[in-house]
């Protein structure tokens, strides 16, 4: 062997030793030795006391401890087929094949489509996957760390020792991967990680399956390719659904963690397939269509809600394994029932464990802290023009809409994104390459994340909770849009909620909260959204924000939801206002199921199924939500009074509902609303009907039209508008 050569092995094996060893690979497992006519097999094992090769004939021969850190070292004649026996102090054995003898499994061709970013499916070929390798069943493992020194797998598996599965490196995309033989599903593990400082990192798997129980955070192997689904029927029509546009959509938003709990079992969480047996359910009778869940993938804190992630390709373990979650998506398909989740796109925190700093650099996120702080909520930006980054995210969308067959995703704090001044004053912020204050990558990053996913999956939404003016929001990116199914309507929420606070003597004078959304309410197609965002951090329940005793507090909620159902716009309710909880949400506790003990709150929960059961079966009050067509003031100006009227339309102009909304305690009698035409118009809701807790004020039932002019029509109806209440109703003659 020339000198040289020796010289660079010995180097080579003390680099290993110290565990700074950038191409194990290259040392250790067979390589032929210096005769050509055999081969030598290295093992490096520093808690071995010995090492015995076992042949593939059978023949077992020692190995020889050539370095006392742990390196073993044998010569044979032929290492095609080899296991190491491994014993550890105590004389306990382990016997196990060599990752070091096979060779690569990521292809050029995987390693060029990530590179530049199109690779939307990264998840099938990053973090941890059940392969065979010639006859032979383990994991491979797959870690983007460009500027890593060296990477290592650690787990159980291996005593959480860096230095024993030191992984491959390929160039030039800074890839590492190792093929790990018989590995069990369940294993726990994490990667080491050295900086270029020389700092050990230990960070858990980006594109891991499968997490610990918080707090506890290694990642675990898990095969989630076995499930059966029951759902074809759902997913074949899903693309004639069209993104729901015309159809009814009433969500249902739940944080799982506290919808309900077990407090004869320690207050513990439901499961996932405990919820698949009592959430759904009740979602389904009280006639929602969907359920948009707060964000299910792993994160480390419970506060956060789930809004900051690092398990981005896994369902928190906290409610069971991620089987358990198809179990609960498969049972809504089943029930008819569409499943959201809330998606965080733009941001991620800081725990040592996860993407900050992941490979000592800023490699998911913008080194500089003018563009990579979220400095409202101590979390980092991701840096959207990168490739690898971009397809991070991109190919997590697809996954969930895949793997786990959701029907949408929601995407949080979308104006963060958009606005590079976002939360910052002068100098706290960097402009794009024309001046601007618009991000121009995260712009570019949503249209991409919308063309893909409707693309892929024709049927499937996207939601963007975004609070400013930004235009184009719902709007297809080919239009210049940002692609996204619907947006959040946070300004009518707002301007209602405001309004509603008013002592109901004053409202006359804030009317406007109530009108201004007409002015805008088919610019963007628009879900409506009485949210979590509401209910938390001292804003007090729906109940609880509205003005007057509690008689006027449940009767002025009726009104409030009736009007969320009478406008245009999706609908959105998060839990517990369906029977009007007293207390603000916490995510620590169950809902107050308690209350439906009580007559008014089981009336406006049972007044909430009734309104989702007609905004069913009445096109008018869904089918043409964005269409200006499908809605027209009767009398918007009746600031004194307090009472709003209004024409919803179906695409058929004569199938229309007529819909009066009460805001004062003062019921108004001969009440006088112009129709388009003649006939008994039946009450389809009256919000004060006994039923609902309600005074039992109305109609009888209906009323007949007169051939009295108002409101431009010739035609009119004299009504009894309940206090603080509002009627629907429609022509039957």
């Amino acid at each position: 062997m020339p000198v040289g050569h020796d010289t660079m092995l010995e180097s080579a094996l003390a680099a290993l030793a110290a565990g700074q060893n950038r191409d194990p690979f290259a040392v250790l497992g067979p390589h032929p030795d210096e005769s050509g006519s055999g081969a030598v097999v290295r093992a490096f094992q520093p808690a071995a006391v010995a090492i015995d090769l076992r042949l593939g004939a059978g023949e077992v021969r020692p190995m020889t401890r050539r370095d006392p850190a742990g390196l073993f070292e044998i010569r044979v004649a032929d290492a095609t087929d080899y296991r190491l026996r491994i014993t550890y102090p105590g004389s306990h054995q382990v016997e196990a094949d060599d990752p070091y003898r096979y060779g690569r499994v990521l292809t050029d061709f995987d390693l060029h489509l990530l590179a530049e970013g199109t690779h939307h499916r990264a998840f099938e070929k990053l973090g941890a996957h059940r392969v065979a390798v010639g006859s032979t069943t383990g994991v491979h493992f797959a870690l983007w760390a460009p500027n890593a020194e060296r990477v290592s797998l650690i787990g159980d598996f291996n005593g959480w020792d860096g230095r024993v599965y030191p992984m491959r490196l390929l160039v030039p995309n800074g890839i590492w991967e190792i093929f790990i033989p018989d590995l069990a599903d369940g294993e726990k593990y994490k990667f080491e990680i050295r900086a270029k400082s020389g700092a050990l990192l230990k960070k858990s798997d980006p594109f891991g399956f499968a997490f610990e129980v918080p707090p506890q955070s290694a990642s675990v192997v898990r095969d989630i390719s076995h499930y059966q689904w029951h759902d074809q029927a759902w997913l074949a029509a899903r693309p004639g659904r069209g993104g729901w546009l015309d159809r009814p959509a009433a969500i249902y938003e739940v944080h799982l963690g506290s919808w309900a709990r077990v407090p004869e079992e320690g207050n513990r969480f439901l499961t996932y397939r405990e919820m698949a047996h009592r959430l759904v359910p009740y979602v389904k009778e009280m006639g929602f269509t969907h359920i948009e869940l707060l964000p299910v993938m792993e994160h480390p804190f419970s506060g956060s809600w789930g809004y900051q992630v690092l398990g981005f390709f896994a369902p928190t373990s906290r409610f069971g394994p991620p089987d358990d979650f198809k179990v609960l998506v498969d049972a809504c398909h089943q029930a008819g029932l569409g499943v959201i989740l809330d998606w965080v796109p733009g941001h991620f925190p800081r725990d040592a464990h996860g993407l900050a700093q992941f490979d000592g650099t800023a490699l998911y996120e913008h080194a500089d802290p003018r563009q990579g702080e979220h400095r409202d909520w101590g979390t980092l930006i991701f840096n959207y023009g990168r490739n690898e980054v971009r397809n991070f995210l991109l190919s997590n969308a697809l996954f969930w809409l895949e793997e786990y067959h959701v029907d949408g995703l929601r995407v949080d704090a979308v104006a963060s994104m958009l606005y590079l001044d976002y939360s910052r004053t002068d100098g706290q912020w960097i402009a794009n390459r024309f001046g601007g204050r618009e991000n121009l990558e995260a712009i570019s990053f949503l249209q991409e994340l919308n063309t893909l996913t409707h693309g892929e999956h024709p049927g499937s939404i996207t939601a963007a909770e975004e609070s400013t003016a930004w235009p184009g929001v719902s709007r297809p990116a080919h239009l210049g849009g940002l692609g996204f199914t619907y947006k959040w309507n946070m300004g009518w929420m707002h301007d209602l909620l405001e309004y509603a606070r008013e002592d109901p003597v004053h409202r006359r004078w804030h009317h406007n909260l109530v009108t201004f959304s007409a002015l805008y309410m088919h610019t963007e197609n628009f879900i409506l959204p009485f949210s979590h965002d509401e209910v938390v951090h001292g804003k007090g329940s729906m109940l609880d924000k509205i003005a007057g005793d509690p008689w006027q507090k449940f009767a002025t909620l009726r009104t409030l939801y009736g009007y969320m159902y009478g406008h245009p716009g999706k609908k959105l309710l998060f839990m517990g206002d369906e029977f009007g909880q007293w207390s603000e949400w916490s995510h620590d506790r169950s809902l107050d199921w308690h209350l439906l003990d009580e007559r008014a709150h089981q009336g406006v929960r049972r007044y909430i199924q009734e309104l989702n059961w007609r905004y069913h079966v009445e096109p008018s009050l869904h089918e043409c939500d964005f269409d200006p067509g499908g809605f027209r003031w009767i009398d918007c100006n009746d600031n004194e009074n307090s009472v709003l009227s209004m024409l919803r339309f179906a695409r058929d102009r004569h199938d229309f509902v007529v819909a009066i909304f009460n805001f004062t305690p003062v019921p108004r009698g001969d009440y006088r609303v112009g129709v388009p035409e003649p006939g008994w118009y039946a009450e389809l809701i009256n919000s004060d009907a006994s039923v609902y807790g309600g005074s039992n004020v109305g109609n009888g039932g209906g009323v007949g039209s007169e051939p009295i002019a108002s409101h431009g029509f010739d035609q009119s109806i004299r009504l009894m508008v309940p206090p603080l209440g509002c009627l629907f109703l429609k022509k039957r003659a």
